[in-house]
């Protein structure tokens, strides 16, 4: 794929929505962690009904620690592998509190240090919260770069460096929520809504559906 193609690509996607917003529900930089650390093999939709009752009740490191991972089970119990993820949220809550007094780090390094948390979910954070140009790649965003040509890669960290490359730096900021609302939404795995997409035109998959 050019470049003048993958440009107008995202100039569809940004004037089909100017503003993305994540589909997770969150208020500060460690809501979101915590959110996206529970969405690992769950939807957005059952994520935020649990983070709906726990955030009032509980929703800095401390007073999820204060909580203890007993009750938090209780909160998250109908999201995937929800005795790993208590575990791993109130590990990540007393690693906060005591190498970053609480506070979410802002940088690659630390938050890959905190348990549970991985490329994925670091690029998340440093994007959505912290306005950095990282793009995380899921199945999603893994599926339309290489379905569309937009960024072909065999694996997520391969497909990552080339949207890094490829995606204009005018658009790096947002890349992430257009793509992953598109595959989530048009281009789906099954499916994909071809006969409604914006970008077909200019998409190079081979076996489109009408």
């Amino acid at each position: 794929m050019n470049p003048s193609k993958r440009r107008e690509i995202f100039l569809r996607l940004q004037a089909a929505n100017p503003h993305p917003k994540p589909e997770l529900e969150y208020s500060t930089p460690f809501e979101l962690l915590i959110a996206v650390l529970l969405s690992a093999q769950a939807t957005d939709i059952s994520v935020n009904a649990a983070t709906r009752q726990l955030y009032p009740v509980a929703n800095t490191p401390q007073a999820l620690i204060d909580l203890g991972e007993e009750t938090l089970r209780s909160y998250i119990q109908r999201i995937g592998l929800y005795k790993t993820k208590a575990r791993h949220v109130i590990q990540t809550c007393k690693m906060l509190v005591e190498k970053h007094g609480g506070a979410v780090p802002k940088t690659r390094e630390a938050l890959e240090a905190l348990p549970g948390v991985g490329r994925k979910t670091a690029n998340v954070v440093l994007n959505t919260a912290f306005g950095l140009p990282t793009i995380a790649v899921d199945t999603h965003i893994f599926r339309i770069s290489n379905r569309t040509g937009i960024a072909p890669g065999k694996d997520v960290l391969e497909v990552e460096q080339k949207l890094l490359k490829f995606v204009p730096d005018e658009f790096k900021l947002h890349a992430h929520h257009w793509l992953i609302l598109h595959g989530r939404y048009i281009c789906q795995a099954r499916k994909p809504k071809c006969g409604e997409c914006i970008i077909e035109s200019l998409c190079e998959y081979k076996n489109k559906v009408f």
